[in-house]
């Protein structure tokens, strides 16, 4: 994901490949909010074009019940055309509960992201996502399931303001245990960049529904991205819930992303 001022194809391909010194390339990443790394709530922004993300973050979730969650979500996405992105999530989950731990893949998700306006003067930049996970994994629930998501960010100077919206589509039969899609969810977060652009800081709330039948979450989280090095960022989040009665007690995560791009892939006499 990138900043609104858009650069052409062949010269994101040329900073992704630069030495550690170019200046250029360390504002690629710190500031593009994708899902859950580190907070939930994500920016309107897709991977640039020809450029794939690789992410490895790791997560850790303690439930009211005591019950314990490890997870690993890797992920990888391509910026397949102007404007979109492309991506494959491989959750990995080990969970404790009754002083037993069970390990194993908490399904395959697919998404795609389409970003329909730009940021202007006038308006924010507004992105249309699609999810689907499949039941691929002793942790990968029943069937496959769909969702729905848009998303709005505005900035104003070193602050941006984000929207978030999603639905799944279908039924409540059993899906991923780690990774899945709610019924529903809502959140806004607000980021600030500090330290000369190499540092964002985050703030957000949401409510999330996992489905019908039990209740209305809301949470808080607080998370950063540094920019480590030209094409990798690290992130930290914590996030807490609201409501006395349900969501975690609290959860962390820990991340590694790359953006790089591959040559071969490059469309050739442009």
């Amino acid at each position: 994901m990138h900043l609104p001022d858009r650069r052409p194809a062949l010269a994101v391909a040329a900073l992704l490949a630069a030495a550690p010194c170019e200046r250029l390339a360390a504002q690629i990443d710190y500031r593009n909010l994708d899902d859950d790394r580190p907070t939930r709530v994500e920016d309107a922004y897709p991977v640039e074009r020809y450029a794939f993300e690789f992410l490895l973050p790791y997560a850790f979730e303690r439930e009211r019940s005591g019950a314990s969650i490890h997870a690993s979500v890797l992920e990888l996405a391509y910026g397949v055309v102007p404007n979109a992105h492309i991506g494959l999530k491989a959750p990995i989950a080990a969970i404790r509960q009754a002083g037993t731990t069970e390990w194993g893949l908490s399904g395959l998700r697919v998404f795609a992201l389409y970003n329909l306006n730009t940021e202007s003067s006038a308006l924010p930049a507004v992105s249309l996502r699609a999810d689907a996970t499949f039941p691929v994994g002793s942790f990968g629930g029943n069937e496959t399931q769909f969702a729905v998501k848009g998303i709005l960010t505005r900035s104003w100077g070193q602050h941006r303001i984000h929207l978030n919206g999603a639905a799944r589509i279908g039924t409540d039969a059993p899906g991923p245990a780690v990774e899945g899609l709610d019924r529903w969810w809502a959140g806004a977060a607000l980021d600030r960049t500090l330290f000369r652009q190499s540092v964002l800081v985050i703030g957000e709330v949401y409510a999330r529904r996992l489905t019908q039948t039990v209740p209305v979450e809301v949470n808080a989280g607080l998370g950063l991205r540094w920019q480590w090095r030209p094409t990798t960022v690290i992130d930290i989040g914590v996030t807490r819930r609201l409501k006395e009665d349900v969501g975690p007690d609290y959860a962390v995560t820990l991340g590694i992303s790359n953006a790089f791009a591959i040559a071969g892939l490059m469309p050739r006499g442009r």
